[in-house]
């Protein structure tokens, strides 16, 4: 029977400090090393075989920091885990889906069996913290056993922000009422892992939505400060007096990661409201 290896990566937790200097892993790194562990399991596995399922399966050389091993034989049930994936073992997990109902392991499967390679991204809980986590795998056939490596991914591009934002400003446009209420949906469409909508009535400075905050709905934004300070709304509105859209760089609290890092806010006007939307920087 085939096999299908999994390496996986949790992040552990760190203080604010060391997410705003940067020490923390970044995702390219974290993409690296998780390449490096990959080429790593699949030269084992060539070299001595199912024995190497014990190695991936306890601390040693098959673990680096926050990523490790587990393995599936090809009908998708689990044989060994060098993480915290140890509670399904022995479960056939093929069928198993992820936060947003996706069949990831079962598409990992499929297209090992008819690409040999490739990569997949899905929603995952961050063990370390117990945190909804972006999730990217890569993995590579060898023989009848497939390789994989994963890595959670907590903070979303400033491309993706921008894209993000369209949408939100797109919808508010077309149906405000509809669309206000859709961004205070925690669960809605406008809240995914760490991008979200905020929007504040230019005339009051009050939030009328906030994806992640709904206690700041109907609060005075003027009279909001970062640690640092800084005048986070106002600084909006004063941007938006004479010009319809604008950048601020300000300290937040990222809702993956649950920390206070640096956030760098794009926004837009459209008719009496700001529309705004966010990335965390490395």
């Amino acid at each position: 029977m085939g096999l299908f290896i999994l390496a996986t990566a949790w992040l552990p937790p760190a203080s604010a400090a060391e997410a705003l200097s940067g020490s923390q892993a970044s995702a390219p790194d974290s993409a690296t090393r998780a390449q490096a562990l990959l080429e790593k399991a699949t030269a084992r596995l060539r070299a001595v075989g199912d024995r190497a399922l014990a190695e991936f399966g306890r601390q040693g050389d098959f673990i680096d920091r926050e990523l490790y091993v587990y393995v599936l034989d090809m009908d998708g049930t689990m044989l060994t885990s060098g993480g915290s994936s140890t509670t399904l073992i022995g479960r056939k997990v093929s069928e198993m889906r992820d936060a947003s109902g996706k069949a990831f392991f079962a598409e990992m499967l499929n297209k090992a069996r008819t690409d040999g390679r490739g990569e997949v991204e899905y929603r995952w809980v961050n063990w370390t913290d117990n945190t909804l986590q972006r999730k990217h795998a890569f993995f590579e056939k060898v023989g009848e056993r497939v390789v994989a490596v994963g890595y959670y991914i907590s903070r979303s591009s400033p491309d993706q922000a921008q894209a993000f934002l369209e949408q939100a400003v797109a919808a508010m446009k077309a149906a405000p009422t509809s669309a206000i209420t859709e961004f205070n949906r925690i669960e809605g469409r406008f809240v995914q892992d760490d991008l979200y909508v905020f929007v504040i009535d230019r005339k009051t400075g009050r939030f009328v939505a906030h994806g992640t905050m709904p206690r700041l709905v109907g609060s005075d934004g003027r009279d909001l400060y970062d640690q640092a300070g800084t005048p986070i709304v106002r600084k909006m509105l004063e941007q938006t007096a004479n010009r319809p859209r604008g950048e601020l760089d300000y300290l937040w609290k990222n809702p993956v990661t649950k920390r206070t890092e640096e956030k760098h806010t794009l926004f837009e006007v459209v008719g009496d409201h700001i529309v705004a939307v966010g990335y965390f920087k490395p």
